[in-house]
């Protein structure tokens, strides 16, 4: 994968988890323009992990990945977040959302070839 792609996913990636907190704060927290306090660190503190990934440039989804690298509570809070959120992302983000389902699966799949691979 060349240098500039991986700029590209990780920006994509970053650009899901901003929708999706978004979303959760304007349905959850009542916040019409930007981000309620919390969920500001919330985001912030997403941007801050995914910038000091063990994982660089191979990153998985976290959802995917083996490593848990969040605090127990910003690990619960993002979860929060990605619960209420991902259903509603077809609603409002269609084709954001069928992305990174995609993407989710293959990477899924990748995965479980290489653990089939390993055995």
């Amino acid at each position: 994968m060349a240098g500039g792609s991986r700029a590209v996913k990780a920006e994509k990636e970053l650009e899901v988890v901003t929708l999706m907190t978004r979303l959760y704060c304007r349905k959850k927290h009542k916040c019409k323009d930007g981000l309620c306090p919390a969920c500001e660190e919330l985001l912030q503190y997403v941007k801050m992990r995914r910038s000091k990934c063990p994982w660089g440039d191979e990153k998985p989804f976290c959802s995917n990945c083996p490593i848990h690298c969040y605090k127990r509570d910003m690990r619960e809070r993002i979860k929060a977040v990605m619960r209420f959120s991902g259903p509603r992302m077809i609603l409002y983000h269609p084709i954001v959302a069928v992305r990174h389902l995609r993407e989710t699966l293959r990477q899924k799949k990748r995965i479980e070839s290489e653990a089939k691979k390993n055995v």
